[in-house]
């Protein structure tokens, strides 16, 4: 399998420019742990997770470092951590040097990167744009294939782009938090929703689809208002 088999090509990503605040209430909402940075060309400038908002001086949590210790720290160092803690924007806490691939790297290559570099999500660029993210949630779905012991053929990674096709021209989808991934014309359908409602009509874009012989409906319903989490039909206990 590679990476155009399982990755989200929508992707949640903010602006250089954007507020800490902005980004803090981004990761929030969408219940993620960090966004990639895109520029206005739509190329990556980096990724901004929760880990860089832990040392700020809002939360009295900057850095204090030894008298003796800022000794052996360079001058430029302890700027850059100055600008990490008390600047406003995405690009002063940011990290710039990312680790992206192709969508055709093959799944191994990418899960040996997670591995080696500790990191959960992987951009996916192409002549410098971003284009859409693995994260290793993407990767557990893509078991379900396998599980099936039905690998992923060319007809079905056609099937998986006409069904992402479809449903990115549906106004109401909420594409940002939708994934697929299809094994032997078995379609599994994964993401979160607000209004129930998504629920069925997105199935219906997905049975739709020539091709698809079937459909496993693993969408979580989170309430609006209470937080509350439901499970799909499919997956209750």
């Amino acid at each position: 399998m590679i990476v155009a088999d399982v990755m989200t090509r929508n992707v949640i990503s903010i602006s250089p420019d954007a507020t800490v605040e902005e980004a803090a209430k981004t990761m929030l909402a969408r219940a993620i742990s960090g966004l990639f940075v895109v520029d206005a060309k739509g190329e990556l400038a980096g990724v901004v997770t929760e880990g860089d908002l832990l040392r700020r001086d809002e939360l009295g949590t900057q850095r204090h470092r030894s008298w003796w210790l800022r000794l052996l720290v360079s001058p430029g160092r302890q700027a850059a951590d100055f600008t990490h803690t008390f600047g406003r924007h995405v690009r002063d806490v940011m990290t710039v040097e990312v680790t992206a691939v192709n969508s055709d790297a093959p799944l191994e290559e990418v899960v040996a990167t997670m591995e080696r570099q500790g990191i959960k999500r992987v951009p996916v660029v192409e002549n410098q744009r971003v284009i859409g993210v693995v994260s290793r949630s993407d990767l557990v779905r893509a078991l379900i294939g396998h599980i099936r012991k039905t690998p992923i053929a060319g007809d079905d990674r056609a099937i998986r782009t006409a069904i992402l096709d479809a449903l990115e021209k549906q106004p109401w989808a909420p594409v940002t938090s939708l994934n697929v991934t299809v094994a032997a014309g078995v379609a599994d359908v994964w993401g979160t929703i607000t209004d129930d409602s998504e629920r069925r009509a997105i199935c219906v874009v997905v049975e739709n689809t020539p091709g698809v012989k079937k459909v496993h409906d693993h969408l979580v319903y989170i309430e609006p208002y209470s937080g509350t989490v439901i499970e799909s039909p499919d997956d209750a206990p």
